[in-house]
């Protein structure tokens, strides 16, 4: 397994970032894949995976490039650079350290990426960076720029139920949450960060970011001892636009939009969170709030200067005893510092 040395001060100093940039590299590898990992991955996908084969077809070494970047265990690391991190930046900011890359460093990159040998045309290309950084300008204008929006909120819910969590649990129980099954806490500063046979690497200085993206895909990434980066996918209830299903006796009890807003909440949100998850008005999912609380079903506390949401114990147990569709849903209570 892949594991990484974390320094007191460095996981100390961590902080949650969103990137445009790899949020369009892990859309770009859905597109890649064809596949989707959830229903609203998959409505997204057949509404671009057309027009992106054909963007392809008419540049065929762009075709190649992206089938050498997006190697079987590792990325070309000039597809996937780590982010600043000092502020959020725009994707077009970004992309900019894709295209800055040297051409010869490119191909190295691609070696790794691939394994062996570098085929050609590209071993002899001296644009690869340009052009890589070409087809994610295209996966950002045509598919990800145009609900980046809503997917900019729903990045922000994540990151606000992660900061909750480690709040609650603190850093083990966070790490272990961001990817199942890849990665966690291993103790004595020790995080496994994949499960490859990489060898072990020191993260004893430079900042620790933690990028999340709604594609179900991740990757690490890191700037010599500067800045290491994990980007990993938001929880699945977010990242799936169709939602949680409502339990049809639910819905008939309270509603199916009011419904709609409870079953969400068993990780802390906000009003504006909320609007774009559901899709309902600002509105809407206030008077649903007020109704819940005042029927003791949610709470309101704060996190930071945010004001959130979440399930009661009461809430909870009415929500889970409709079956709750989340495997391992929380149960809500006690999360919250309230105002």
């Amino acid at each position: 397994m892949g594991w990484w040395q974390i320094g007191t001060d460095t996981l100390a100093g961590s902080s949650f970032v969103l990137s445009p940039l790899a949020e369009t590299v892990a859309s770009l590898k859905v597109l890649h894949a064809a596949s989707a990992a959830h229903p609203g991955e998959r409505a997204w996908l057949g509404r671009h995976l057309s027009a992106y084969r054909e963007r392809l077809a008419a540049e065929p070494l762009d075709a190649l490039l992206v089938r050498a970047a997006i190697g079987p265990t590792w990325n070309a690391d000039f597809l996937t650079p780590t982010p600043l991190g000092d502020r959020e930046r725009s994707f077009e900011e970004e992309v900019a350290a894709v295209r800055a890359t040297r051409p010869a460093d490119a191909v190295d990159q691609l070696a790794v990426a691939i394994g062996g040998p570098v085929p050609e045309p590209l071993r002899s290309a001296r644009d690869l960076p340009d052009r890589l950084a070409g087809v994610l300008g295209w996966v950002w204008r045509e598919t990800v720029r145009p609900e980046w929006a809503r997917r900019r909120r729903i990045l922000e819910a994540d990151v606000v139920a992660r900061t909750a969590m480690l709040s609650r649990g603190g850093w083990a129980a966070a790490l272990d949450e961001l990817c199942p099954g890849k990665m966690r806490w291993l103790g004595d500063g020790r995080l496994q960060v994949n499960t490859r046979d990489y060898p072990p690497r020191s993260v004893d200085r430079g900042r620790l970011l933690f990028v999340p993206v709604t594609p179900a895909t991740g990757w690490v990434s890191w700037e010599g001892t500067e800045r290491y980066a994990i980007v990993y996918p938001c929880a699945g209830a977010l990242a799936d636009a169709a939602g949680p299903v409502v339990p049809r006796a639910l819905g008939a009890l309270l509603g199916t939009a009011r419904a709609g807003v409870l079953v969400r909440l068993g990780s802390p949100l906000s009003t504006s969170q909320l609007v774009a998850l559901t899709g309902q008005g600002l509105g809407s999912v206030g008077r649903h709030l007020k109704v819940l609380l005042d029927a003791g079903l949610v709470r309101r506390g704060r996190a930071g200067r945010s004001v959130l949401y979440e399930w009661t114990e009461a809430g909870a147990v009415l929500v889970t005893a409709q079956g709750d569709p989340r495997p391992g849903a929380p149960r809500g209570g006690g999360r919250l510092t309230t105002p």
